[in-house]
């Protein structure tokens, strides 16, 4: 069975749709942790919850740039590369 470009744009479409859940995921999680840095019971919480909230700002960094990247290849005209 051969992939046409109908196809293949839904498979762009659901890749798309991913990194965005991906990036609620990490938002969600992101804000959770600024929560409990900012509500710990010790200082050793908070240290946790401020390293998990650093971790989740590298890797929400990394999902939007994909994103930009996705949103740059979905417009009429774009280059690849």
């Amino acid at each position: 069975m051969e992939t046409g470009p109908a196809e293949e744009g839904e498979g762009q479409d659901a890749a798309w749709l991913d990194l965005h859940g991906e990036r609620e995921t990490l938002e969600r999680g992101l804000a959770l942790a600024q929560v409990r840095r900012r509500f710990a019971s010790s200082a050793a919480d908070a240290a946790d919850a401020q390293r998990e909230e650093a971790e989740l700002l590298v890797s929400l960094d990394r999902v939007l740039t994909r994103i930009r990247a996705a949103e740059y290849g979905r417009r009429p005209g774009a280059r690849r590369w």
